[in-house]
């Protein structure tokens, strides 16, 4: 019970930026090519309770938790009309990658955070542990939501990419995506997914801050 306790206190914080600028950044990129729906429905928002779904956020996470040791979890997706991006087929593929792209940014910036935190000798183990946390679940955010299942943003690049047929037989997975997914998790397979595309992310990572190692 302590260690699910100091467990919840170090991610706390992380998780809930990861998902709030994940959302958000979904948001900025709809209004940018044209579609004002989650900036009308007031989704275009840096606060965290605005996203916060009660059974993905919190509910399913601690459940899967208990029961497998993975967490797995959604904010409340926000609402996008396609059809009223000015290119709806190309632009849905950057709507979808702003979101694993905000936690790539947001895994630079702990990483600098956990860097500046060793240069400085910070001897309290507790900001580490946070920084370390915001690395780590940053990049789960980032490989999972690519994964090519619609709705995930993996899945919506994907039929974006793919010609208009093609395209519409994917999109009319979505309605099963969500128990795909579970069934991916409860096989233990998703890790073939995750650990490669989290690795990548992680070299990405560790090249953009190497400047900042070499000058501290």
């Amino acid at each position: 019970m302590d260690e699910t306790i100091r467990n919840i206190a170090v991610y706390a914080l992380p998780v809930l930026f990861a998902i709030t600028l994940h959302e958000a950044a979904h948001a900025y990129v709809a209004r940018y090519f044209g579609d004002n729906t989650a900036y009308a429905a007031g989704r275009m928002t840096l606060n965290p309770l605005v996203h916060i779904d009660l059974f993905g956020t919190i509910i399913i996470p601690v459940v899967l938790y208990l029961t497998t040791g993975f967490v797995f979890g959604y904010a409340k997706p926000v609402p996008i009309e396609f059809s009223r991006l000015r290119n709806p087929k190309r632009n849905m593929a950057w709507v979808a990658l702003a979101g694993p792209g905000a936690n790539l940014i947001m895994a630079l910036g702990w990483m600098s955070i956990w860097i500046l935190l060793s240069a400085m000798h910070v001897q309290e183990a507790f900001p580490h542990k946070v920084a370390q946390a915001g690395i780590f679940v940053n990049l789960v955010i980032f490989a999972f939501n690519l994964l090519p299942i619609p709705p995930l943003d993996g899945g919506r690049v994907v039929t974006s990419l793919l010609p208009n047929r093609l395209a519409y037989k994917y999109a009319r997975i979505e309605p099963y995506g969500f128990f795909i997914v579970l069934g991916l998790i409860f096989l233990k397979v998703l890790s073939f997914w995750l650990v490669p595309v989290m690795a990548f992310g992680e070299i990405v990572v560790h090249l953009l801050t190497s400047p900042l190692r070499l000058l501290l």
